[in-house]
């Protein structure tokens, strides 16, 4: 048991003063990471297609833990981070798209192999046992879209970052898969997407995803599909100064795929709720923001809430224009005094479009220490060591920092 890591304490569980194998660190740290589904996405990188990758989470969690358990420095976390994220999104972007369509969630499925990489690079695997983590990923990696919304969505990136930590370790350990894993006649691409687009793995690293079509960064802790809409509201208000109870109607269409994935018109739970665009255009409406405050079982229960998701009508549209993203949305706001409002809205804040800059990201993470309470001191720690990364003598600092007893400060 002790050969393979399974009762060892090398990692941190971060937020707590727990430590635990780099596996099981894994799992919980990428489930925490995205519980409140806050973290950054990968987008598609061609309109026609749909469905992003949550990939920093748990390649990041696998990276982590191990980096700690090897007292790897800040620029081979870095490193394999970076090389693990890009291995996850360009896997997303070649697989065929009856992937995402047909179920499969491609932050549970995909980072398995970015994890995995990752995990094998900190480890210090040669080609060939990299070959055989992924071949062991190929054989891990599953998640199915049917559970948004509940418990279970919240674990697959746990679950991929903790099959990339095995794949790694067994693969170091002698374990053989089959060089053709995830091309061959039977292999991954063709048995969870039906094919794939050889071009985009050509693209490894040339340039990197993070840049093209890069990545983006949530202003808001739920579905990203619903963020053009929310952004768009946002807009249009603080343009012509109305207030929730001066909206009458609001009529938002979509791609259909969109539409296919944002399932919750009627969330019975809060964690259904951040896949609902009629719960995220009610909150913009009435609130005016939606940060991990509002994302509670109180606010979904309120009337006023409920009242406000009824005039929210979600539809798709017949047939993209030309010149629309996959993420193009329409708009159509009418007020109780009959004027009517249209915003067209191609991107969102925090994407590639509209970024936020590092300071901006930090402000993000300053709001979310301070809703849990984290000190102060560790948090501006954390910003610092993250800002110089690559001269870190001890990437293990990061996950020694955010250990923490729970006392709120």
């Amino acid at each position: 048991m002790d050969a393979l890591g399974i009762s060892d304490d090398a990692a941190s569980v971060l937020g707590t003063p727990r430590r635990t194998a780099p596996r099981f660190a894994a799992f919980l740290n990428a489930a925490a990471m995205h519980a409140d589904n806050f973290d950054d996405t990968n987008p598609q990188a061609a309109a026609e297609r749909n469905g992003g990758i949550h990939a920093t989470a748990p390649v990041l969690a696998a990276a982590l833990a191990v980096a700690e358990e090897r007292g790897a420095n800040g620029r081979a976390l870095s490193t394999a981070l970076h090389a693990g994220i890009e291995i996850a999104c360009r896997i997303n972007h070649a697989i065929d798209a009856r992937h995402y369509q047909g179920g499969f969630h491609a932050t549970g499925t995909l980072s398995t192999f970015g994890a995995a990489a990752a995990a094998a690079m900190l480890r210090g695997l040669d080609r060939d046992r990299m070959g055989h983590a992924l071949a062991f990923a190929a054989s891990a990696a599953g998640s199915v879209r049917q559970n948004f919304g509940s418990m279970v969505e919240v674990l697959h990136p746990g679950l991929a970052a903790e099959a990339g930590i095995v794949a790694a370790d067994l693969a170091g350990r002698g374990l053989v898969g089959a060089a053709d894993a995830l091309g061959g006649r039977v292999g991954y691409f063709e048995a969870a997407g039906g094919g794939f687009d050889a071009g985009w793995l050509e693209r490894l690293g040339d340039p990197w995803a993070t840049i093209d079509p890069g990545m983006w960064i949530k202003p808001f802790p739920n579905g990203a599909l619903t963020h053009p809409a929310m952004t768009g509201l946002l807009a249009l208000k603080d343009e012509r100064g109305f207030g929730g109870r001066d909206i009458a109607s609001i009529s938002v269409k979509t791609n259909r795929r969109v539409l296919e994935t944002l399932i919750h018109h009627d969330p019975g739970s809060i964690g259904e709720a951040r896949f609902s665009m009629q719960f995220a255009l009610a909150l913009i409406a009435l609130e005016g923001r939606a940060s991990l405050a509002e994302f509670t079982e109180a606010t979904l229960a309120r009337p006023d809430i409920r009242a406000a998701m009824e005039r929210v009508r979600f539809a798709a549209y017949d047939e993209p224009e030309p010149d629309y993203t996959n993420m193009t949305t329409l708009l159509d706001v009418r007020l109780t005094d009959g004027t009517a409002l249209h915003r067209r809205c191609d991107w969102a804040q925090g994407s590639t479009q509209s970024p936020m800059s590092f300071e901006e990201a930090c402000g993000k993470f300053r709001q979310c220490t301070d809703f849990a309470g984290f000190p102060p001191d560790s948090a501006e720690a954390l910003i610092d060591t993250v800002r110089d990364l690559e001269s870190v003598d001890d990437a293990g600092r990061i996950a020694r920092i955010c250990q923490w007893n729970g006392e709120r400060q």
